[in-house]
């Protein structure tokens, strides 16, 4: 127990000190932009200083408060070999599942198996598992992309550290309202690391060197196509910050979900970055749709079907 509670304080400390650093890390941000800002009006600053309050009440810390103040629960309950003693969870689930809106055929399964606890725990997991868990990741990969685009286009680390942490926090967030129910306390600490660390290594890729990455005989080929360096660099740090995003999400979900099968952290880890590599194809064959033709032919991969990656 005393071990159980000292793993836990490590992990709520740490992500204390995450939250304190990325907070630090966007006042200084907003500073120096509004000591540029004198130059233009003496009340200038003042006024942008309003305008990002506003901005991180509604992009950071309302979505944080959402998460903080949904309910804990993991969907292993639906799992459980006894439903009878988890009986008021599993209903209290469904209930959750059945104001959101289903499909007829989902809301009629849960409604007809309310009664019997054996039939509402197969009813549950057959919910998640079929429709939840799709929708989960079609929400993944949505955050995904706009990471992947945002980073590529604003060539700026500061920047895109502070869209990794404001995409992911209100990816985190858009899963919980989803599924109704949040990780335990001490999984969204580790998710704030997880959000954090992306955030540093999204901020350090700004100054990736595309030459380190493809072999030389690439490098020749490209060499006469003017700006295809700084595009393809670009592209590159735009899918790797993705890539981490995606990884999150399915973190998150695992995190909600608890599969049986992956109890242990070390598969959690392993089978999301796994899982996160088979969704990224999906996930660049939509966001380069933005780029030039040139780039999109280069990178583009063979896409899976989302059924696929879904089931």
């Amino acid at each position: 127990m005393k071990k159980k509670d000292s793993t836990k304080s490590f992990w709520y400390l740490a992500a204390i000190g995450a939250l304190i650093i990325i907070i630090l890390m966007i006042v200084s941000a907003v500073l120096q932009v509004g000591e540029h800002l004198t130059a233009i009006h003496p009340h200038a600053p003042y006024v942008f200083y309003i305008l990002v309050f506003l901005l991180v009440y509604l992009l950071i810390i309302r979505p944080i408060m959402i998460i903080l103040f949904s309910p804990t629960f993991s969907i292993d309950t639906t799992l459980d070999n006894n439903p009878k003693k988890e009986y008021k969870v599993l209903k209290k689930a469904a209930d959750r599942l059945l104001d959101q809106g289903l499909p007829e055929t989902f809301e009629t399964m849960l409604k007809d198996a309310y009664r019997d606890p054996i039939n509402l725990r197969n009813a549950l997991n057959t919910t998640y598992n079929k429709h939840v868990k799709k929708k989960m990741n079609q929400v993944i990969r949505n955050h995904a992309k706009t990471v992947m685009v945002s980073t590529a286009i604003s060539q700026n680390g500061r920047l895109d550290f502070i869209t990794v942490i404001v995409v992911n926090i209100r990816m985190i967030k858009e899963l919980v309202v989803l599924c109704g129910f949040r990780p335990s306390y001490k999984n969204l600490a580790k998710l704030v690391i997880n959000v954090f660390t992306t955030a540093l290594i999204a901020e350090g890729l700004d100054n990736l060197n595309i030459s380190d990455i493809l072999p030389q005989s690439t490098m020749n080929m490209l060499a006469d196509i003017p700006l295809i360096k700084p595009i393809m660099s670009s592209v590159v740090e735009g899918m790797s910050n993705a890539l981490l995003t995606l990884r999150i999400g399915i973190v998150t979900r695992k995190y909600l979900f608890d599969d049986s099968y992956e109890v242990t952290k070390e598969k959690i880890r392993f089978g999301a970055l796994v899982e996160a590599a088979k969704h990224l194809p999906l996930v660049i064959a939509d966001g380069l749709s933005i780029f030039p033709k040139t780039i999109m032919n280069i990178f583009k991969p063979k896409t899976k079907n989302e059924e696929e990656l879904d089931n």
